[in-house]
């Protein structure tokens, strides 16, 4: 699972375009969720890792703090979530996950996205069955029996644990992100994560032949530029 997990994970462009609209998401996802939880990260652990994972991909302070500042005041946005599932270029499955102030509009947004590069647009369930929804972490090791010890002895409910070149890679569902985090920082207070997010991992893989590289590409690239787009997951294996 670690080298496929490896391969579906999206790489983000280090321009200065695609790192405005990282902060954008980052802001709404934030907003959304001091909003709804507390602006306090103490109390409010969605918020926390949202946070935390914020900080890692390097999205500055004063862009966390507006908004939560924003959050703590009256009125303001109301953002709902929205997700949509199909079949994208080549026959892959996709799942697109959107914080939106209006529906309709962003259902068009994602529709064009589909309809503009020969993919085509499910109802809900269409393909998630076919994602697992996990809690992923990564760190620098070799002792997999120790991380399961560890996890085992929290009472975490562990899918699955590998060990791949020097890395310590541990899978759990979603719903066990912050046991998984705890038991393993008891293990080691000094352990430092690669990789630790919550994510949907697709249970087969679908390569993308040559015929449908530039239709997906075109794909990505477009639901890349719609603002209320904030999460992308498929299982398509690209050719380098």
């Amino acid at each position: 699972m670690g080298r496929s997990f490896e391969n579906r994970k999206a790489s983000m462009a280090k321009t200065q375009g695609a790192k405005v609209r990282v902060y954008s998401r980052y802001g709404k996802e934030i907003y959304v969720s001091a909003k709804n939880g507390g602006a306090d990260p103490d109390t409010n652990i969605s918020l926390k890792r949202l946070i935390e994972k914020a900080k890692k991909d390097q999205v500055p302070t004063h862009v966390i703090d507006r908004a939560i500042e924003k959050a703590s005041g009256a009125g303001g946005e109301n953002y709902e979530t929205a997700r949509y599932e199909g079949f994208g270029p080549g026959g892959c499955m996709v799942i697109v996950d959107c914080l939106t102030d209006n529906n309709k509009r962003t259902y068009t947004e994602v529709r064009n996205c589909f309809i503009k590069s020969y993919a085509k647009i499910g109802s809900t369930g269409t393909v998630a069955h076919m994602f697992d929804h996990l809690a992923i972490f990564r760190y620098e090791g070799d002792d997999e029996d120790a991380a399961f010890e560890a996890l085992l002895e929290a009472d975490v409910d562990v899918t699955d644990i590998e060990s791949e070149n020097g890395k310590i890679t541990v899978f759990a569902p979603h719903t066990e992100f912050f046991k998984v985090k705890s038991a393993l920082h008891e293990m080691n207070g000094e352990l430092e994560f690669e990789v630790e997010e919550i994510t949907f991992v697709a249970q087969n893989e679908c390569e993308i032949g040559a015929d449908d590289l530039a239709n997906f590409e075109k794909f990505e690239a477009m639901l890349d530029d719609c603002d209320d787009v904030q999460n992308v997951y498929h299982n398509a294996i690209v050719p380098e």
